[in-house]
């Protein structure tokens, strides 16, 4: 894994350091003007973030039926990162919310179900740390529930009426726009790659130790 995990580290930081500049080359939208540059940090983060649940939604469902440690350490820092990079996702939405709405946060089914997902996944990890015995199972729970929730996240524009833009903005962006959207969402996965790597090794560790000490107690 270290073999990899430089490259990888290398190529996200680059790719981190020219993301300014690519999103300062995208041209400004029409109706919103600077503000909505944010948009090249807010979906990107709501991807990783996506991708975090889906990792670890699939980790418990491994870990649940199987009892896997390696499938549990995978399930818990997956969690962990889908709450790092859904807290962007909430910072960020309603500062464009504020100018773009003129409000900082609204009620409807795409925003207050993204909100309950991420409490579900803190609620995962405070399960896991004072659970005691038997928490592993009850947060691959919590995964597996996640993984449930992301589509209607997903979909809960083109579901319920809200004021969130529908699903298709993406697919129709221009190419001056696509270009370095497309460029942030690579850079935040790599992110999320370099962040699942160390998390993962750090757990290996810690279950290491644990082991050692135990040993010691015998």
């Amino acid at each position: 894994m270290r073999k990899v995990f430089v490259p990888v580290a290398v190529l996200t930081g680059l790719m981190f350091a020219g993301a300014p500049f690519m999103i300062a080359r995208a041209p400004y939208e029409s109706t919103m003007g600077l503000v909505q540059k944010i948009f090249y940090f807010h979906v990107p983060s709501w991807f990783a973030m996506f991708t975090a649940i889906g990792i670890c939604g699939v980790a418990s469902i491994i870990h649940l039926f199987k009892t896997s440690p390696r499938a549990d350490r995978i399930a818990e820092a997956a969690a962990e990162i889908a709450v790092l990079f859904g807290l962007m996702g909430l910072v960020t939405g309603p500062l464009w919310g504020r100018k773009a709405w003129g409000v900082w946060w609204q009620w409807d089914a795409k925003l207050t179900i993204a909100l309950l997902l991420e409490m579900a996944f803190i609620s995962g990890i405070l399960v896991r740390k004072y659970g005691g015995a038997g928490s592993d199972k009850l947060a691959a729970a919590v995964g597996i529930f996640g993984l449930a929730v992301v589509p209607f996240v997903y979909q809960a524009v083109n579901i319920w009426r809200t004021i969130h833009p529908l699903t298709s903005v993406v697919p129709t962006l221009p190419a001056n726009m696509g270009g370095p959207f497309w460029y942030c969402v690579t850079s935040y996965m790599l992110l999320l790659v370099v962040l699942l790597m160390v998390r993962v090794n750090l757990g290996k560790r810690q279950t290491a130790l644990d082991e050692l000490y135990l040993a010691s107690e015998d």
